[in-house]
């Protein structure tokens, strides 16, 4: 798509330029705003497989270094409610924050003491969906989102995930006996691999209509520039040129048609609908980016967004266990958004959700988004994007919904270049284990 095409090309540059940071000499994350509800992400950077497109901070598992960083991560916690904060939703990402079950568990049961916790989401990997795990995580963890990625026994091969997290018949098996242990059971899924075909699309859309999950995600495989050199040579050169293709392929199979079985919850989330065929209210979106507008978030290579300003805290472990230790939270540096990058900010998240609300957005920023983002909107609605628009809302084509796809992929990306401005300062193993073959 030619719309496509245009938009990739001028918001790589654009993000690129806003989202860069600076080091910081703030020890501590500011404090909360009266009357806010937030959410608090916490970083679990170990993972048993490093996948070649991953651009999160991350490091091969050992008990030696992990069993520290829980630690620290929970006296990092303490350091936030000292700050005033209370949090109602916790979400663990990673990496894998079930590679150590025990001290996973340990820190949800202190965020209950500290907070008025009423929802707790996290990641997992499919060997982690079994009895022993499934039982210590069953009443602490609500929503779960497990990341498959594909169910093509070649695709998990060539990401190396096969032989640590088995057959795509297995995980299959997995996912449906994992679904009774919690309120929601998410399937992470990404599309448009270079070697994915339409074949292989189709039979992942099939596994995923019949496994029993309450929510999947499709999103498209996005990277950075660091991360592109691993992924090019384990999967093969990208392909945006099919990306259109393959989201109406997955769009119109999940949610298309009179009786669909799932209903859109985000430009690229599925909420499974029920018999009566709307989707239940329980099954809450997996996306804590999208959840809430502003959060802080603990633990390496995390960013916290609060008040209108990024703060990226340090990558490198040690470093990280040293600043907790000596009584500090793990700032390391930081990007403040003008108004204008927080309008946009804003109006991509609430088309991401599939709905703008005009009101809001001329009450949160005193103008009108067709006075705000003039640009923004002029593009989108000469191609075609809102199939409303009127005083109150906006609503989304089809087009539409695969344009915001787009915006939302490059600003992921201008995130994953964030994290690695932050990496660029890491030394020796640490250096090669991001920028080499991962392998260090």
């Amino acid at each position: 798509m030619l719309a496509e095409r245009f938009l990739t090309r001028l918001l790589k540059p654009m993000i690129r330029q806003k989202l860069m940071s600076s080091p910081t000499d703030e020890q501590y994350l500011p404090g909360p705003t009266p009357g806010e509800r937030y959410m608090l992400y916490l970083h679990v950077p170990f993972c048993e497989r490093l996948c070649p497109y991953c651009s999160f901070n991350r490091y091969p598992y050992t008990d030696k270094m992990a069993k520290p960083y829980f630690k620290n991560l929970r006296e990092e916690m303490r350091m936030l409610k000292g700050l005033g904060y209370d949090i109602e939703t916790l979400y663990f990402g990673g990496g894998t924050p079930t590679v150590e079950i025990d001290e996973l568990c340990e820190t949800i049961d202190l965020a209950h003491e500290l907070f008025s916790i009423e929802e707790v989401g996290a990641e997992t990997n499919p060997n982690h969906l079994i009895p022993s795990y499934l039982e210590k995580m069953t009443g602490r963890i609500q929503r779960l989102s497990v990341g498959v990625q594909s169910f093509d026994d070649d695709l998990l091969r060539q990401m190396d995930r096969y032989e640590k997290y088995g057959s795509g018949d297995e995980i299959f098996q997995r996912i449906g006996e994992a679904v009774p242990y919690f309120d929601s059971l998410n399937v992470d899924m990404i599309f448009n691999f270079p070697s994915q075909t339409e074949d292989i699309l189709f039979s992942d859309l099939e596994r995923i209509c019949t496994c029993g999950a309450r929510q999947t995600t499709f999103s498209p495989l996005y990277v950075s520039n660091s991360t592109m050199k691993m992924m090019t040579s384990a999967l093969g050169d990208m392909d945006y040129g099919r990306e259109w293709d393959y989201y109406r392929i997955i769009d119109g199979v999940l949610a298309g048609g009179d009786d669909p079985m799932f209903e859109r919850e985000t430009v690229w989330t599925f909420n499974r609908a029920s018999e009566d065929g709307h989707a239940d209210d329980a099954v809450r979106i997996n996306e804590y980016q999208t959840s809430y507008n502003e959060y802080p978030a603990i633990g390496s290579g995390s960013i916290t967004h609060l008040n209108g300003a990024l703060y990226v805290n340090e990558f490198s472990i040690p470093k990280y266990n040293e600043m907790i230790e000596s009584g500090r939270m793990s700032v390391k540096e930081k990007t403040v958004m003008s108004k204008r990058d927080l309008m946009r900010y804003r109006f991509l998240l609430d088309l991401y959700r599939l709905r703008l609300d005009k009101k809001r957005f001329r009450d949160e920023f005193g103008c009108s988004v067709e006075a705000g983002l003039p640009g923004e909107m002029a593009f989108l609605t000469a191609n075609g994007a809102f199939s409303v628009n009127d005083a109150n809302e906006i609503l989304l084509t089809e087009r539409g919904r695969y344009l915001v796809l787009v915006m939302y992929r490059q600003f992921l990306s201008g995130m994953n270049n964030l994290r690695e401005q932050a990496r660029q300062r890491l030394t020796g193993y640490e250096r090669t284990l991001h920028f080499g073959d991962g392998t260090a």
